[in-house]
């Protein structure tokens, strides 16, 4: 392109982008405004709301995984994974994979709930953005509370040093959530000592064998294992093992 032609284009540049910029200087955008309800209650603007969500996305893997029963899922398919004794098979996308879409099956009726009660009322602005936040922690709070063991939640709020509560539905969301992760792990630990023992089973009786037969060099997992795997197969192992996951929250 020549010269000559370079330097109208670049005085129209020019000029748009002192247009916009005047735009935007007599528009303005409010950094921050508040708007006091008629209930009292405060409403902020749009722009400090969008800047909450883009904070509030960075917890949401740890949300994910530690307020919903995404935590019992991955530590059973790891445990299962190790108690047949392949390393990298399933892979960890793999597993995670699994263990997301069945988190999304087992929470469906909670994010069911939260949309009809929370989101969908907000949307339609019935509701302040306060309101709908409370109404969405509800279903969340049914579901944790339903998960989670009295002694656990006990111990956590013996921890806490706070006794006022006189029902579970009062203790906030900073006491049930470690006591629910507590349960979560306890009962994933529960079902994988029920997964190891027919494999390791299986590991005693080859070694067993391999022992009696004099053959000390071989190790017994190299036998083991093809049995293993055809016992899960014959059983229909991942199809017991994801409804058991399944049902064992009331799914």
């Amino acid at each position: 392109m020549k010269l000559s032609r370079l330097i109208p284009l670049g005085m129209v540049l020019l000029a748009a982008l002192g247009w916009s910029q005047g735009a935007w200087a007599q528009a303005g955008i409010p950094a921050f405004s508040m708007e006091t309800l008629p209930d009292g209650t405060e409403e902020y603007s749009v722009t400090i709301q969008v800047l909450a969500l883009m904070t509030a996305l960075t917890f949401i893997p740890a949300f994910l995984m530690m307020a919903t029963s995404f935590t019992r899922i991955i530590i059973v398919f790891a445990i299962l994974r190790q108690a047949i004794g392949l390393q990298q098979t399933p892979s960890n996308q793999i597993l995670i994979g699994i263990a997301l879409f069945l988190t999304f099956f087992v929470m469906a009726p909670v994010f069911d709930r939260i949309n009809e009660t929370a989101l969908q009322p907000y949307l339609n602005e019935e509701v302040g953005s306060l309101e709908a936040l409370q109404r969405a922690s509800l279903p969340m709070r049914d579901f944790m509370l339903a998960q989670t063991r009295e002694d656990d939640l006990a111990l956590f709020i013996r921890l806490a040093g706070d006794t006022r509560y006189e029902s579970p539905e009062q203790v906030p969301f900073t006491v049930l959530m470690p006591a629910f992760v507590t349960s979560e792990l306890k009962t994933a630990f529960q079902i994988g000592f029920l997964l190891f023992i027919p494999f390791l089973i299986i590991d005693l009786v080859v070694a067993s064998v391999l022992m009696a037969m004099g053959m000390m060099m071989l190790s017994p997992l190299i036998i083991s294992l093809p049995f293993k795997i055809m016992l899960f197969v014959l059983v229909d192992g991942w199809a017991l093992i994801i409804g058991t996951l399944a049902a064992s929250f009331g799914v």
